[in-house]
């Protein structure tokens, strides 16, 4: 068993970080609305504990202001970190956590909306599991339906088929994603330790871990930060799926997202198996 320890200077409260890049800014507003009722709902519970939000602009930022002001006057923090390029996901997240000081660290992206007492359900696992260092969230569509986003080792025929097949293709590989995505166990009620790979969409981190790790791998530009990441932290702490913690997603794979990020995917998934081993079938 793994027990993560917490450095001295450390304090007690929650950091979130939020990297943008010409959002949508109804979903930005959506996402910011969600956390503000989650850290209501944690702070009626916890009334003193401090939560802060870095806000990430690698670009195209509008006008958030209002937004700001509300969050702010539920005592969130808030601060936007900008003037430093589009410097992709992974670094821009880094810019956060180079910062934040608090015992966790939420990495969120702009299209999850948090269901409201998910922060309480995650700080009282972390707080009932010393040796979690990584909480990954039950994941619902935008209907609600479980997305299955925790992950085995992936193979290039797993990630073309699951990526880039038309639906209507992908059922002849059925059996073989639902082995890829865990379906044999990720589910509505069953916490699940050590998946091996879990989404960077909603990663809820001890900050002592992620220190530790040094954070995101800046060699990734967008795509397979959070695979590599993931896999990092089984070094020196255990990942936990908890689908008490309940979050929606909005987001969508690269292929829907046209050429440009075909081919970032494509050149992160090359650094990924470079660095950990390829499979191929």
């Amino acid at each position: 068993m793994i027990v993560t320890s917490v450095p001295r200077s450390e304090i007690e409260g929650l950091s979130v970080s939020v990297v943008v890049y010409r959002p949508d800014l109804a979903q930005l507003m959506s996402t910011l609305t969600s956390l503000s009722a989650a850290c209501d709902a944690l702070r009626a519970l916890r009334p003193a504990f401090p939560v802060e939000l870095y806000l990430v602009d690698n670009g195209g930022l509008p006008d958030i202001g209002a937004a700001l002001q509300d969050l702010h006057a539920r005592n969130i923090t808030c601060s936007i970190v900008t003037g430093h390029g589009n410097v992709g996901y992974g670094r821009g997240h880094n810019l956060a956590i180079a910062q934040t000081e608090h015992r966790y660290h939420l990495v969120l992206n702009p299209d999850i909306d948090l269901d409201r007492d998910a922060l309480v359900q995650a700080l009282d696992f972390f707080d009932s599991q010393p040796d979690a260092g990584l909480l990954s969230p039950r994941i619902g569509d935008e209907d609600g339906s479980l997305q299955y986003l925790c992950r085995r080792y992936p193979t290039l025929l797993d990630l073309f088929v699951r990526g880039f097949l038309p639906a209507g293709m992908r059922r002849f590989f059925a059996r073989r994603l639902a082995r890829y995505e865990m379906q044999d166990a990720i589910n509505d009620r069953d916490t699940v330790w050590d998946p091996p790979i879990v989404s960077g969409c909603f990663m809820l981190f001890r900050t002592g871990v992620l220190k530790k790790l040094e954070g995101f791998d800046a060699r990734y530009f967008l795509y397979f930060e959070d695979y590599d990441l993931s896999l990092r932290t089984h070094d020196i702490a255990r990942v936990v799926y908890v689908p008490a913690v309940r979050v929606r997603h909005h987001g969508g794979g690269a292929a829907r997202k046209g050429s440009a990020h075909i081919r970032m995917f494509v050149a992160s998934a090359y650094k990924f198996f470079n660095r950990f081993g390829w499979k191929w079938l």
